[in-house]
């Protein structure tokens, strides 16, 4: 082989290697890569803001703030997932911090499997705890579009001119729809807590989020297979956007614990 030749194939090998995901039996660190600069925040990520919006303008008896909620959460296309059961006994919890729970996983992590496209992102659940409260709150699901339109043409009052321009858009429905969300709901009494795990892949772009019905807080913790924390959020809230781009092929975990008295109805999101 001539020395252009090899020279050309070790730059073609160091390029490739640049392109895979690390080697997982060789990651025990945290398993976040670089994020491309092209990475653009999907279904998810609007349904999150929707369900944000929703709230301020309700809160504000905002018509327009809610319109623009509605005609957000229309335009997501989301496919409802079915959660396979998750054995209890292959999750353990950071002792640290019994009050915030952070799962990760009880033995060695294991390899997701093989990508498929178009295949649908699966999940796994498992509800841990004794409920507290056999209240179920007011919603059995988080807010719909329909629902935010209904509210929007309420808050409108006698207003004809805004009323048309709500009917108008709601007519519209799904133009330009954002695709290639997954939503798994789980109604989750006072006092338990859901762990989720689900696959993502390396260097590909990932998205997380929690909307719950408003009734109850929900502390939620996204943690990977060595335990590393992704993201963290405790605030008094039932919805949390998390996005990151994970270093290689792994499961994450995601820790949904309901801290209010009531029942929280929430859908998790990925792309």
């Amino acid at each position: 082989m001539s020395l252009k030749a090899f020279s050309l194939a070790l730059a073609t090998t160091a390029l490739v290697a640049l392109n895979l995901p690390a080697v997982a039996e060789d990651a025990k660190g945290p398993n976040l890569g670089a994020t491309a600069a092209d990475a653009a925040p999907g279904a998810a990520a609007t349904m999150t803001l929707a369900q944000d919006l929703y709230a301020l303008g309700v809160q504000q008896g905002d018509a327009l703030t809610v319109l623009a909620a509605a005609k957000l959460a229309a335009s997501v296309e989301a496919t409802e997932g079915t959660a396979g059961s998750l054995d209890p006994a292959t999750i353990k919890f950071d002792d640290e911090d019994l009050l915030h729970m952070k799962a990760y996983p009880a033995e060695a992590p294991k390899l997701p499997p093989v990508y498929v496209a178009d295949a649908g992102r699966s999940a796994a659940v498992v509800t841990l705890s004794k409920a507290t409260s056999d209240d179920d709150g007011a919603s059995d699901a988080p807010v719909t579009a329909d629902q935010m339109f209904a509210k929007a043409i309420e808050l409108a009052g006698d207003d004809d001119v805004l009323i048309g321009l709500i009917e108008d858009a709601q007519a519209e429905g799904s133009r330009g729809r954002i695709g290639g969300g997954v939503n798994w709901l789980s109604r989750l009494p006072a006092g338990q807590t859901d762990v989720w795990e689900i696959p993502f892949y390396g260097n590909s772009y990932a998205e997380i989020a929690i909307a719950g019905d408003g009734d109850a807080d929900l502390d939620v913790a996204v943690t990977d297979e060595n335990g590393n924390v992704i993201c963290y959020d405790v605030s008094y809230s039932d919805r949390i956007y998390c996005d990151f781009t994970p270093a290689w092929d792994g499961y994450f975990y995601v820790t949904v614990q309901n801290m209010g008295g009531s029942r929280n109805s929430y859908y998790l999101l990925t792309n």
